[in-house]
């Protein structure tokens, strides 16, 4: 499999518009991928919480119909990253879409683990409820996190349990918390036994410089590629059967006890 991380710059000085057509154009490039993977509010900034509202759009709004035709001029499976999503309820989301290579949106998952403790995301946004999984065809199963997500490993559990050998992480994650970023995608992919694509920004959000660095990680920790601070495509070939071989080998899996069965008495 041959994935291409797209790690955007997000910069005051470009329209929300002006930055959609250039990740198009950015997707349509990775032709011959069979997946791409944008980040997190890449339209807005993940740190500019005063935009969400005035940026959000609904679930199939200018964002779904720019991703879907470049995933089908393209021909790639495409993890769009997330948007600020107006629900039906009214209520901001911040949701992410998957589109196949027709360009049919094959998945929505709303975070569920919101960033901001009483402030920004946490207070603006409403929570996602369910775990989220994407079928590629016959090849492999996605399970889809966000951003503040890599933090929470009963939810990859969830995700592992439903089938997911590839956990794909976009993100909005600060440079001054890097280092956690590094070590908690390299946590998921070793405790899971999964391959994971974490795709960061560049950029500045509202002020806060963002990490870059995004990584791809396989089965038993060892990091395949990473890309730098700034805006580039980051891709990467590997081979999905690597998980099945590595639970086969080393079946820690199958060893787990606790969150199995509900507690007795």
């Amino acid at each position: 499999m041959r994935a291409s991380l797209i790690q955007i710059a997000v910069n005051e000085d470009e329209t929300v518009e002006a930055r959609r057509l250039r990740a198009a154009a950015l997707v349509r490039e990775q032709a011959g991928a069979d997946l791409v993977v944008l980040p997190e509010l890449w339209t807005t900034g993940a740190f500019a919480f005063e935009e969400f509202d005035a940026a959000a759009e609904p679930l199939r709004g200018p964002t779904h119909e720019a991703m879907a035709k470049a995933a089908s001029d393209a021909g790639v499976w495409l993890h769009a990253g997330s948007v600020p999503e107006r629900g039906p309820d009214g209520r901001l989301y911040n949701t992410s879409l998957v589109f196949s290579p027709a360009g049919d949106l094959t998945a929505a998952y709303r975070k569920i683990h919101r960033f901001g403790f009483d402030k920004g995301e946490a207070v603006l946004m409403g929570a996602g409820r369910e775990p989220v999984t994407v079928p590629l065809a016959d090849t492999t199963t996605l399970g889809v996190a966000t951003c503040y997500d890599l933090r929470f490993p009963e939810l990859f559990r969830a995700l592992v349990d439903a089938g997911a050998e590839i956990l794909v992480v976009p993100a909005g994650w600060p440079e001054r918390r890097r280092p956690h970023w590094t070590l908690l995608a390299q946590a998921r992919a070793v405790e899971n036994q999964a391959f994971v694509l974490a795709c960061g920004t560049a950029g500045t959000h509202a002020g806060v410089p963002q990490a870059g660095h995004s990584i791809v990680v396989d089965p038993w920790g060892e990091v395949l590629a990473e890309a730098g601070p700034d805006e580039e495509v980051l891709t990467v070939e590997f081979d999905p059967a690597k998980v099945a071989r590595t639970r086969e080998q080393f079946p820690a899996l199958k060893d787990r006890v606790l969150g199995l069965e509900p507690p007795r008495g």
